[in-house]
């Protein structure tokens, strides 16, 4: 016959006291408020990479297609621009569209807008909300709806009135391009600086800078962005 003997140290179960449970809840709760702010961070930087890689791209697509036409008076208006439309009472309505008006009648169609490259959707809203847009219409335009960004307002060398930069097969920022003869006076003769603030007062106004002359766009307090 085999006898088992019984362990009692083995059989022994261990659980918090309610000292530790409390020292726990504690941390949890100083790690859970150092996490907020980050989120408010992430938040402006991804909004921020967004903005800024759509007006590089703009400027890229401008930098491979030659508008440049000196018989024809109206050949800036055609140049590749990147155009905010701005809602203050309705973020899903705030978005950007990146498009060449290429008969230049002031009027900008989906045809003329360019393909997200992420999406192979058009950078582009035909409805004027994100609600109602169209399954071939780009989500990554629409900054209100996507980061709380309730306004845009540009300074320095560019126009306020119809938030737009636009590019020439150089890479030189335009702004006006809609009213453009072949005077060029549509280049920027000083930075752009385009600020973006957010329906959170947590979060801080980003601006982004697009320099004259050279067209190079970065994020201010980032200059190597």
């Amino acid at each position: 016959m085999i006898f088992c003997r019984h362990n009692s140290k083995l059989s022994q179960r261990y659980a918090f006291t309610m000292l530790e449970l409390v020292f726990v809840i504690v941390i949890l709760g100083i790690l859970a408020a150092l996490a907020l702010p980050r989120l408010d961070r992430d938040i402006r930087q991804e909004a921020a990479d967004n903005i800024l890689s759509a007006i590089r791209y703009t400027r890229l697509l401008a930098l491979t297609d030659d508008k440049t036409d000196p018989e024809d008076n109206n050949w800036q208006a055609e140049l590749w621009a990147i155009r905010f439309t701005l809602s203050s009472t309705n973020p899903d309505s705030t978005y950007y569209t990146i498009a060449t008006d290429k008969n230049g009648n002031g009027a900008i169609i989906k045809a003329e807008a360019a393909i997200d490259p992420y999406t192979g959707q058009y950078l582009y809203n035909t409805s004027g909300s994100f609600a109602s847009r169209a399954a071939d219409e780009s989500p990554n335009i629409f900054i209100g709806h996507n980061y709380g960004i309730d306004g845009i307002n540009f300074t320095g060398g560019c126009s306020n009135s119809n938030k737009h930069i636009a590019f020439d097969h150089l890479g030189r920022a335009h702004t006006g391009i809609a009213s453009a003869t072949n005077t060029f006076s549509t280049y920027i003769n000083q930075d752009c600086t385009i600020t973006f603030s957010f329906k959170s007062s947590n979060i801080n106004d980003l601006s982004i800078v697009i320099e004259k002359q050279t067209g190079r766009a970065y994020i201010v307090g980032q200059p190597d962005s």
